[in-house]
């Protein structure tokens, strides 16, 4: 029995006479008269092992069905490699055909595929080199997320994802139910009697981890969550996904200015850890999906953010309003234009825009002095607008509840929400990252759904 070594190390390796052993899949496969060549990847990089065959050493019986798509596995020595397309290749000993992949049926051949042509086809297309490429990034994305927080003494918390409570306000969820839709139970009133379901009263998918995180932060100090969320927002953008990954840290004793703080720093870590760890990756989105793209967040992590309020950044935008689809005024939303705008004109660099009006932001965000604004904050990046959204949470038990009515939301539902500034309150912040949102900047892909191994949009649920 042979070690198997991953191709990742095989094409780093020096050329000796061990013999080695490489599993994967053909990328593609090349016939000469006396020798074959095929490219193998197993998805830990970018480069395939090319593996040449002495076709007087293996039978055209094993070589037939050795097509693009099936899996092998290939013995041999690592060599010096006679080609310039790589430093190393393998001398073939054995070829072990391990499963096939008929050539008239198979999806994948060797061309470039559209990418609306491969998310019909997703449980194959992590094969193809762009795929791999944004797996792999999203992969020590993750990671880095974790490695950020541990290395701070942040606490991983895993919040519910069936919730009674709407953190955003918005109304956009999904109902978790198990009632009989064809025979659903009734009040005397004729609403929905939701004392009959399963948990007893309405249950919805989460659209956040924050309240519950919060609860958490009040014992623990600094906590995080990275987990699945839901939105069952109708729309079918390219920015839009039904179901996504959301990082938010909370954290006790902190107030904006450390919540600002720990966001900048947050942001860069993740990106120059892809930068350092996946040149091959970044180049190639470098080259074929975003020119200039490795340039463009070196910028953002080596210039410090800047900073402005709400009022100075719509002040500025006022005067282009003429550039705009959508004019601004106080007290309207940016939309990605202006976000935009700011970054990649006004700054030239990330920028992170403070107290918001309060209509348009949540409950939970701390009111300023002023009564119209909220210690809300959005990190606004170059190339993309809003990456990163939080707040100081409001810690004042009768300020937030007259908030709460004022969003429409009935206090006794958060009973214990309130609870943690009736008991031991402390001032407290945090903010949100939508995971797939930080990727597809990363990767410079245009389409979210690109960017998450099986995307979950209006009207596609499939695989």
């Amino acid at each position: 029995m042979f070690d198997y070594t991953r191709i990742s190390d095989l094409v780093k390796k020096e050329p000796s006479d061990q013999i080695v052993a490489a599993q994967g899949w053909v990328r593609t496969k090349r016939d000469g008269k006396t020798v074959s060549f095929l490219e193998v990847n197993d998805g830990s990089c970018l480069k395939g092992l090319q593996v040449v065959i002495d076709r007087a050493k293996i039978s055209d019986d094993i070589l037939a069905p050795v097509t693009t798509g099936a899996s092998v596995v290939c013995r041999g020595r690592i060599v010096e490699s006679a080609g310039g397309n790589q430093q190393v290749e393998m001398q073939a000993e054995e070829i072990i055909l391990v499963g096939a992949a008929p050539v008239d049926t198979y999806p994948l051949q060797k061309k470039r595929h559209t990418l609306e042509f491969l998310r019909e086809i997703a449980h194959l297309r992590p094969r193809t080199n762009l795929m791999g490429a944004v797996m792999r990034v999203r992969n020590t994305m993750a990671y880095a997320v974790h490695t950020f927080f541990q290395e701070r003494g942040f606490v991983y918390v895993n919040t519910p994802l069936i919730s009674t409570a709407d953190a955003e306000g918005a109304g956009e969820q999904f109902h978790v139910t198990t009632l009989d839709l064809d025979h659903i139970p009734r009040t005397a009133d004729g609403a929905v009697d939701y004392t009959k379901d399963f948990f007893g009263k309405m249950a919805k998918l989460t659209v956040s981890g924050q309240l519950e995180g919060e609860t958490y932060a009040m014992a623990l100090k600094n906590i995080y969550t990275f987990g699945p969320t839901f939105r069952a927002e109708n729309s079918n953008t390219t920015r839009h996904l039904a179901e996504f990954w959301m990082i938010e840290p909370e954290m006790a004793f902190c107030d904006l200015e450390g919540n600002m703080q720990i966001a900048e720093e947050f942001l860069t870590y993740v990106l120059r850890t892809v930068l350092e760890k996946h040149e091959d990756d970044m180049n190639l989105f470098s080259q074929f999906v975003e020119p200039g793209l490795k340039d463009t967040l070196w910028q953002v992590i080596e210039a410090p953010f800047a900073h402005m309020t709400y009022t100075d950044a719509i002040a500025e935008l006022s005067k282009n309003n003429n550039k705009f689809e959508y004019p601004v005024s106080w007290g309207s939303d940016m939309q990605s234009e202006h976000e935009r705008f700011l970054t990649e004109t006004v700054w030239k660099r990330p920028v992170i825009v403070t107290d918001y009006p309060k209509e348009i932001k949540a409950f939970y965000m701390k009111l300023n002095d002023d009564g119209k604004t909220v210690r809300g904050m959005d990190v606004l990046a170059p190339r993309l607008g809003e990456i990163i959204g939080g707040s100081e949470r409001e810690a004042r038990v009768d300020v937030l509840e007259e908030r709460m009515r004022e969003c429409n939301l009935n206090p006794e539902n958060y009973w214990w929400y309130l609870d943690l500034r009736r008991f031991g309150t402390v001032p407290h912040a945090g903010f949100g990252l939508g995971f797939e949102r930080a990727v597809r900047y990363v990767t410079g892909m245009q389409n979210i759904r690109d960017v998450i191994p099986f995307p979950r949009a209006v009207k596609s649920a499939d695989f």
